[in-house]
């Protein structure tokens, strides 16, 4: 199981801002795939969904930014996800808009 999570703010004044961009992803992908993320549990909107035969979960934490973890502890804890196969998304300030980084862990600056 792998559990996909954007970040964002959950009011309306957030919402088409760059701080909100996990948010976005999130909403691209359920579009594209015709999928509803129309569940609430653990302080966030998520739907469960086989992709490739595995399930994955969607998530968007519905607290705000710097507390978005605790909405994902409880999706990882219920669910029993290790850490690897957590993926989040979200607006890094050192990056150009339009662009991706992938990374495992580690400092936010490129080194």
């Amino acid at each position: 199981m792998y559990l996909v999570v954007g970040l964002g703010n959950p009011d309306a004044e957030y919402e088409n801002t760059r701080h909100n961009m996990g948010f976005n992803v999130i909403d691209k992908i359920a579009k594209d795939c015709d999928i509803r993320i129309s569940q609430s549990k653990f302080k966030g909107m998520y739907t469960v969904e086989n992709i490739y035969e595995k399930k994955v979960i969607f998530l968007k934490p519905q607290t705000y930014m710097n507390s978005s973890g605790e909405s994902v502890i409880e999706f990882k804890n219920f669910y029993k996800i290790p850490n690897e196969n957590i993926i989040v998304i979200y607006d890094d300030i050192d990056i150009e808009p339009g662009t991706i980084r992938i990374r495992k862990k580690g400092s936010p600056r490129y080194t």
